[in-house]
């Protein structure tokens, strides 16, 4: 049978066009219509700036003493200096070389010496640089670096949800970030890359798990939904009856998190997660003070081989194996990858409507609509309503895998754990999928 046009392997140019993401590129700009959730706010306890690359461009994210976020060219338009190495003002940041001052859209406000022998400051208005919006949501900073007026960051429901304890995970992969978002639309790789190496890793004698034997793709407003039918479920099973979703343009959403594949550069990717915990009804209630975010380690330092004992780390060692930029003119797409193909395809036609002058896929313009995001979510009633602690006892309960430290990424800090079990009552088991 035939597949279809989707499922053809990649021509090299319209290859190149899905990965590019400078300014200028037809990805580049529509990936500038789009938040990009860039860091998170508790990275600014201890310091003031944070030196960045964003879709090819050098920038530096900072803090300003009156609490603004400003997000600016890394260097100083006066004889380019790094502005990381900036120190901050009531208002912007100031260059440590010179003392040229900038604001948080770029305007530079202050020219120490030039401002003394030329009172007009006419050399402030040749001397501006770029600027980027900044706003903190749910603990994470957002970016928007396309034309204004920019549409809203989406006020996806679990970022309303109460009594849960939050925590954000950033990791940078040496790999584009197509290949990374691919694997959001991607359901047999659970089978295999989670389940089945997991079995291998523990390597105790345990069975392969039950394999899939119906999949299903759907697009809706927010992204595409997957769904999915195992040899011990039917279609009554919320894999099917609701699915997972991958999320436009460049998220995850599975259920208790979020996964962004932010582009650093065409070579480089910057995961961000964002992770949800519903404490147990007996921990009621509970208010986060403040998220805390943590760097997730690549490489088991013992081996000097990329750690796999944990979700994700599984999932990058899929992409970055890849190549840095995955050659499509060589794949081979089956059935199972039909997901992968409606993404393409969507990402094309969201390239030609922004060259046509309309907005891509899931922007969001309207406040009223923007007030909560929902879309089917399994185990929504468990994290709005909760549970109760004896579930967590039930071997056969989603909840119980709450009780194991985090499984996700390798490297949870100490503290994080710590106040994961002071927020859930209760002391963690060991981590990782395979108990490592």
């Amino acid at each position: 049978n035939n597949l279809g046009e989707g499922l053809k392997m990649l021509e090299q140019e319209r290859n190149d066009l899905l990965m590019d993401v400078d300014a200028g590129t037809p990805m580049g700009d529509l990936l500038r219509r789009y938040w990009m959730p860039i860091g998170a706010a508790t990275e600014f306890d201890d310091k003031d700036t944070k030196p960045m690359v964003l879709m090819g461009e050098k920038l530096v994210l900072y803090k300003d003493l009156s609490g603004s976020y400003g997000l600016i060219d890394r260097h100083c338009s006066h004889r380019h200096a790094d502005l990381s190495y900036g120190f901050v003002e009531e208002c912007g940041l100031r260059c440590n070389y010179h003392g040229w001052l900038f604001k948080e859209d770029g305007e530079c406000i202050g020219q120490p010496y030039e401002d003394t022998v030329d009172p007009e400051c006419k050399l402030r208005e040749q001397s501006g640089i770029n600027g980027y919006p900044v706003e903190e949501k749910s603990g994470l900073l957002w970016a928007y670096m396309g034309p204004l007026p920019a549409p809203l960051i989406p006020n996806y429901e679990p970022f309303t949800w109460k009594n849960g304890f939050a925590q954000i995970v950033m990791t940078e992969l040496p790999c584009n970030w197509f290949q990374c978002q691919e694997n959001s639309c991607d359901p047999v790789h659970f089978e295999w890359m989670h389940a089945n190496w997991s079995v291998r890793l523990r390597d105790v004698g345990e069975d392969y798990v039950p394999t899939h034997v119906e999949l299903d793709f759907e697009e809706f407003d927010h992204g595409i939904s997957y769904k999915r039918v195992r040899e011990d479920t039917d279609k009554n099973h919320p894999l099917w009856t609701i699915g997972r979703h991958c999320l436009w343009p460049n998220a995850l959403y599975t259920g208790d998190h979020f996964e962004w594949r932010v582009p650093v550069d065409d070579d480089t990717t910057l995961s961000v997660g964002w992770f949800f915990s519903r404490v147990p009804n007996e921990m009621e209630p509970y208010v986060q003070e403040s998220i805390p975010s943590w760097v997730g380690p690549l490489v088991d330092e013992k081996t000097g081989r990329w750690i796999t004992s944990h979700v994700m780390n599984q999932d990058f060692v899929a992409w970055v194996g890849q190549g840095a930029r995955s050659d499509r003119t060589k794949e081979h797409l089956g059935r199972s990858d039909r997901g992968i193909a409606m993404i393409r395809k969507r990402f094309l036609d969201d390239i030609k409507a922004i060259e046509n002058g309309e907005d891509p896929k899931a922007i969001i313009r309207d406040e009223k609509v923007n007030e909560c995001v929902k879309f089917p979510l399994i185990g929504a009633e468990m994290m709005i309503d909760g549970y109760p602690k004896e579930m967590l006892e039930n071997t056969d309960s989603p909840m119980v895998r709450s009780k194991r430290q985090f499984i996700f990424q390798a490297g949870q800090p100490e503290h994080v754990t710590k106040a994961y079990e002071a927020a859930m009552g209760f002391k963690t088991d060991k981590g990782g999928l395979t108990g490592r």
